[in-house]
């Protein structure tokens, strides 16, 4: 009896040393991966992780430190923050309902690699996908919200309830193909993705249905002072990664139909299945890879193999860093780094013009780990250069939505050499012209938080003239066009930029990006632009016109489409057919004219086309 009780009592104990519960992990967590099937140590899963001579990987946090971590971000003190989830299950099941994700803080104070410090800031959450401090506070994705947490006075405690934004996002039953990877653009807006295989109908708490927007996939923005809800570009199948290049193109990856492409606002993207909501668009925009990272065929066979692991590793990406830091050598600078989840790699494409747009070449795989459980989502770059990745550390397709471990997770360091330790600081505490001086800094990292908080600076009400003042001649002086755009982005967030001027610069870059500022503030376009040398500017003159009136769109509409260079150009005779559809039907004594005198073939189809429908 003595034996059979002691037997009991082990057991008991086991089964309580397995209960994510008693490990610190929030209430209702679960385990339901088979409990003989166990990752390793992360300690000894960091050894099984390789990289190019002089690179080196460091265990910056484990479990029990972190679990399951789905998104990161930085704040202006260089701190990371991690939301967990521990939610995730597409069936859902009876314990779902008592587990909370939860939001982490780290920082590592002596520049090791390895964190000193953790703290817990928020633990309410439920199918959060993404974390974003900024603007007061620390914005999420909630599954079906995007909500704000106040904390105006940075202590790391919230200052109330959090407050919804945005609702109506998929319900979350639909898995990873949810509402995600917050960030903010150069033009101050918040940016989000969004999967397809759930229908969203995003507004306002409180909003009926005749105001809000129905989205089914692409990239979508925010602005967090006109409250204005904005679908960016639509398609694909489940973007999960985007970034932004140091002229300010923004690039997102995606899974299985292919892995880049180029945000082009107001752009339709070639679909896994499905159509968008906008009718008669005829023809959709591919992929701006020249490349897939599997061996083409039936994409579910694509997940283990020869013939996939010599070119990538699969079809299903996540994350998104085009590397802007000062800590990796130069020649990796400007490439377009993504996970490839079923490759348990780290892929890179480098990033060419072509033609108006860009080309994505298939370039050396950069990081691979041998461990099986290695699962990662997000990669970014922090103050020192270094960069980020993290691992949710599980197996199973993506994330095996019927079998979920837990209690595991990592956060890995990736850097160059010995990066010299970047002192404990505060970018709040800085003054207007030292943000401003920032601007110029090497590291892309600090341009950003500086230009936020910028920006924060100006939605309080603060004076920045003399930020301005320094910001113009930035503009006007530095020979860099990387810096000048720098420093236009940050005179629009603080409301002090002179955009028609620009609009004759001699950088092709700074006159696209005055092109699309002034559309956004829906402001009128000279016909000049419609002439523009550049086929980069043509483009997003051909963006602008779906934010502007149909009636005041023709004569754009006839200059562009005289171009004969831009024919086969494989994003502007798309971009232009978007921006005339609704014209056709108005008049179609002029919209036959604009056929019958065209030099684009696809405008000319297109357009007999419309005709034709007779609706």
């Amino acid at each position: 009896m003595m034996s059979r009780m002691k037997i009991t009592l082990l057991l008991a104990l086991l089964a309580a040393l397995q209960d994510p519960e008693t490990l610190g992990y929030p209430k209702g967590t679960k385990n339901t991966e088979d409990p003989k099937n166990v990752p390793l140590t992360a300690a000894e899963a960091v050894k099984l992780i390789t990289v190019p001579d002089g690179f080196r990987v460091t265990l910056f946090a484990g479990e029990p430190d972190v679990a399951q971590p789905i998104s990161m971000a930085f704040d202006e003190r260089g701190r990371l923050w991690v939301a967990e989830c521990y939610s995730y299950e597409s069936s859902g099941g009876p314990w779902k309902s008592a587990v909370r994700d939860r939001i982490l803080i780290f920082e590592d104070t002596d520049g090791d690699g390895r964190f000193d410090k953790r703290k817990v800031f928020w633990d309410g959450a439920q199918n959060l996908t993404s974390v974003l401090p900024g603007l007061g506070g620390v914005w999420i994705c909630s599954t079906p919200n995007v909500m704000f947490i106040p904390d105006k006075d940075r202590d790391d405690v919230p200052d109330g309830d959090p407050v919804v934004v945005l609702d109506g996002w998929n319900d979350g039953k639909i898995g990873h193909c949810v509402v995600n990877g917050l960030q903010w653009g150069p033009d101050g807006w918040l940016y989000g993705n969004q999967g397809i295989q759930g229908e969203s109908k995003v507004g306002k708490p409180g909003a009926p249905d005749s105001e809000r927007v129905l989205f089914n996939g692409g990239i979508w923005r925010y602005h967090p002072v006109k409250k204005i809800f904005d679908v960016v570009c639509e398609g694909t199948t489940n973007p999960w990664g985007l970034d932004w290049d140091d002229h300010g193109q923004a690039f997102f990856t995606n899974c299985v139909i292919g892995h880049l492409w180029h945000v082009i606002p107001g752009a339709h993207y070639d679909r896994m299945y499905g159509k968008d909501y906008t009718p008669n668009t005829y023809g959709l925009i591919k992929s701006c890879s020249d490349h897939l990272h599997f061996a083409g065929k039936d994409w579910t066979k694509s997940r283990s193999g020869a013939e996939h692991d010599v070119i990538g590793g699969g079809h299903a990406h996540a994350g998104a860093m085009i590397y802007l830091g000062d800590n990796w050598p130069a020649a990796y600078r400007g490439a377009m780094f993504m996970v490839n989840i079923h490759g348990r790699r780290v892929n890179s494409d480098l990033l060419e013009r072509r033609g108006s747009g860009y080309v994505g070449r298939h370039g050396p795989d950069f990081l691979r780990s041998a461990d099986p459980w290695f699962r990662s989502l997000n990669l970014k770059y922090g103050p020192d250069g270094g960069v980020f990745i993290n691992d949710w550390a599980d197996v199973g397709e993506c994330h095996d939505t019927k079998s979920v471990h837990r209690t595991s997770g990592r956060l890995y360091k990736v850097v160059y050499g010995t990066p010299k330790p970047v002192e404990p600081f505060d970018l709040a505490k800085k003054t207007d012209l030292e943000l401003v001086a920032l601007q110029l800094h090497a590291n892309e990292w600090w341009v950003r938080q500086s230009r936020r908080l910028l920006q924060e600076r100006a939605i309080a009400g603060r004076d920045l003239a003399e930020a301005r003042a320094a910001l113009s001649k930035i503009l006007a002086e530095n020979p860099d066009a990387t810096r000048k755009l720098r420093a236009l982005w940050a005179l629009h967030v603080t409301g002090g930029a002179d955009l028609v001027p620009l609009l004759d610069h001699e950088n092709e870059h700074v006159r696209a990006w005055a092109v699309r500022l002034l559309a956004d503030e829906r402001k009128p376009l000279p016909e000049k632009v419609a002439t523009d040398a550049s086929p980069l500017v043509r483009l997003f003159v051909a963006s602008a016109l779906q934010k502007t009136d149909p009636a005041a769109r023709w004569t754009f509409v006839e200059k562009l489409a005289q171009r004969a260079e831009d024919a086969e150009d494989p994003l502007l005779p798309l971009m232009l057919w978007y921006a005339t559809e609704p014209l056709v039907r108005t008049d179609l004594a002029r919209a036959s004219k604009l056929a019958g005198e065209t030099k684009i073939p696809l405008l000319r189809t297109s357009i007999a086309r419309r005709i034709a429908s007779g609706n």
